[in-house]
């Protein structure tokens, strides 16, 4: 059965449209994924910054994936998109995943997470620096949480905002070390939130 040149022509425009829809789609997806992720993350600052590079005092930097500025101080969060169980604690050097069939290991995030809030608090000086470990909702930890790691949905509750009088008054109190912290951090090559 020989089809006509017409045919294959339409046939190869159908499956490049079908192709590039499928791919639009897929983009899509995945950016509104990532908006609606910055969104959740940054409600609990009055600024924010995201994908930079905080200097570590020898001439490098430490990627931070958001540096927020809280009524508490500045807040150093990691986000992790891991899928599956997630079994980890404060004095192991690796974490494990289970996912279905599928296992595998990550370097345990909280020591990347200490010297980065180290690297926040030389350029801040004395305001309150902390940093977290934040799962998105496709991860669950069955045996608990360790130390300085939460999930998403619980933010808010660890970091809530104040009334606004006293919000304003405690953010214009730190708001000197921030302006320094802009000034010193860069833009990160290893972007994946914007």
């Amino acid at each position: 059965m020989n089809l006509p040149l017409t045919a294959w022509v339409l046939v190869a425009v159908a499956a490049a449209a079908g192709f590039g829809v499928s791919w639009l789609w897929r983009w899509y997806r995945a950016r509104r994924a990532r908006k609606m992720l910055r969104t959740a993350v940054t409600a609990v600052s009055a600024d924010h910054l995201v994908d930079v590079l905080v200097p570590d005092g020898m001439g490098d930097g430490y990627h931070v994936d958001f540096l927020l500025f809280t009524v508490h101080g500045v807040l150093v969060v990691d986000v992790r998109e891991v899928q599956g169980n997630i079994f980890g604690g404060d004095q192991m050097a690796e974490w494990t995943v289970m996912d279905g069939p599928r296992r595998f290991t990550f370097v345990n995030p909280q020591n990347g997470l200490y010297d980065r809030v180290a690297a926040v608090k030389a350029i801040t000086g004395d305001i309150p620096v902390e940093g977290r470990v934040v799962f998105t909702r496709r991860g669950k930890f069955p045996k608990g949480l360790p130390k300085w790691t939460l999930m998403l949905d619980s933010l808010r509750t660890e970091f809530p905002g104040l009334e606004a009088e006293q919000e304003a008054s405690t953010i214009s109190h730190y708001r000197e070390a921030w302006e320094r912290l802009k000034s010193a951090v860069r833009p990160s090559p290893m972007a994946h939130m914007r």
